[in-house]
């Protein structure tokens, strides 16, 4: 192959890439979302916007864990005074949570609707909106043709969707950019104080386009991700065996 045909091969691959909502990165500027080595795993380094992501939730432990990890996401995207709207038939996020995550509740609006297809059709409409900084629908059942409308509403407005799957038997293929798993794991206090530490969870990339699948592990710092490395997500022992001694 010529030269000239791998510059065109590497250019039609970028131009893909930013149409699917993966920008390049920019030397010297801090990343928007700050995932560290989870962030690494999308094309470019860059967690991707304007597009449709999947979580899969299983049980309620996954559901609250999940409810924390988005609300951190949507932290970031709303730092701008951007609005989110939620959508579902069974809402599970309790939202006096979110102000721990840098999101003021009346920030999103929240549509409680009757049935799934109400929910779908919500979501589609509201992915057109510009003005909006995320939309997220709760739904136990989405097919292929459902998610790719999804998709092609948000690579008009950019706006980013977040679809929150209940029942890991129906998943099937969808159009969707990444699929996640979050489940929480313990979290650790600060200098042997007494009380509950940040947040942390397993998450896992089930599926990333174009990208590197992997399972990493994360704190919410106060106000920000923090990757979790071997030494502080290993438990100190030694106390308990100086008393045990």
């Amino acid at each position: 192959m010529n030269d000239a045909k791998k510059e065109i091969i590497s250019q039609l691959r970028k131009d893909i890439l930013l149409w699917e909502g993966f920008k390049p990165g920019l030397a010297g500027k801090k990343d928007m979302i700050g995932l560290g080595p989870v962030e690494a795993a999308f094309p470019n380094g860059v967690f991707p916007k304007g597009v449709i992501h999947e979580f899969i939730n299983t049980v309620p432990e996954q559901a609250a864990a999940c409810g924390g990890f988005l609300g951190g996401l949507l932290g970031s995207l709303m730092r701008d005074g951007g609005i989110c709207v939620w959508i579902s038939v069974s809402r599970r996020l309790f939202p006096g949570s979110l102000p721990a995550f840098g999101v003021e509740p009346d920030r999103i609006i929240f549509f409680d609707l009757s049935n799934e297809k109400e929910v779908l059709w919500v979501m589609e409409e509201a992915l057109k909106c510009e003005g909006l900084a995320a939309v997220v629908g709760e739904l136990n059942e989405i097919s292929f043709t459902q998610s790719r409308r999804l998709q092609l509403a948000v690579e008009q407005s950019r706006v980013t969707g977040f679809i929150l799957r209940g029942d890991e038997r129906k998943r099937n293929t969808t159009a969707c950019a990444a699929r996640w798993k979050i489940a929480p794991i313990p979290s650790e206090t600060e200098d042997e104080m007494p009380g509950i530490g940040f947040p942390r969870w397993k998450v896992e990339l089930l599926k990333v386009r174009n990208g590197d699948p992997g399972t990493y592990e994360v704190e919410w710092a106060g106000d920000r991700f923090a990757p979790l490395t071997k030494e502080k997500t290993a438990i100190d022992l030694s106390p308990y065996r100086r008393q045990v001694g």
